[in-house]
């Protein structure tokens, strides 16, 4: 025989999450926590009411769980979440616009000594690709290259330039 469903605790922020549900996901991740509570569905069945997998019921009870033992509302939606996110969107802006004063002017941003900045602020390796999606979602389009390599040789490069005289000349 089944266990009886616990999290007693969890029914009133379920009960409330179902009236103020706008996604029907929202919806079901209540509903999973409420149908075994109220009327004694197991698991299955409640995965077969709410029309998702049980391992997907099972997840919605226990993230609910979570959210109730820590006091919090329930997540909306994973873009809220940001995952892995190392500063909130306000924050990352306001970091740029200390570091990108000078980029205002000109409209062009040089993305490695903005990347150095921040490994001093984080102290641990950043991606370029990091710096590049955080100037994307910052409304940053307009990128240019680095101005030359940092362990190339001013003298050598202009050595090896081509510097013959103009023979061909336009009439």
């Amino acid at each position: 025989m089944a266990r009886t469903a616990g999290g007693k605790d969890q029914l009133e922020m379920a009960r409330a999450a179902i009236r103020k549900a706008k996604t029907a996901d929202g919806l079901r991740a209540a509903q999973a926590v409420l149908l075994p509570l109220e009327l004694g569905l197991s698991i299955a069945q409640t995965a077969v009411a709410t029309g998702r997998s049980v391992g997907v019921a099972c997840t919605m009870r226990t993230r609910y769980s979570k959210i109730a033992r820590q006091g919090m509302e329930p997540p909306v939606s994973k873009k809220q979440l940001r995952n892995r996110a190392r500063l909130p969107l306000e924050e990352e802006g306001a970091m740029l616009d200390g570091i990108l004063e000078r980029a205002m002017q000109g409209g062009v941003v040089v993305v490695p000594p903005l990347q150095q900045k921040f490994v001093e602020k984080f102290g641990k390796a950043v991606a370029l690709s990091t710096i590049y999606r955080m100037l994307a979602r910052h409304g940053w389009r307009k990128l240019a290259p680095d101005t030359e390599h940092p362990q190339g040789d001013v003298g050598t490069r202009e050595d090896w330039k081509k510097n013959s005289p103009a023979r061909w000349q336009k009439r």
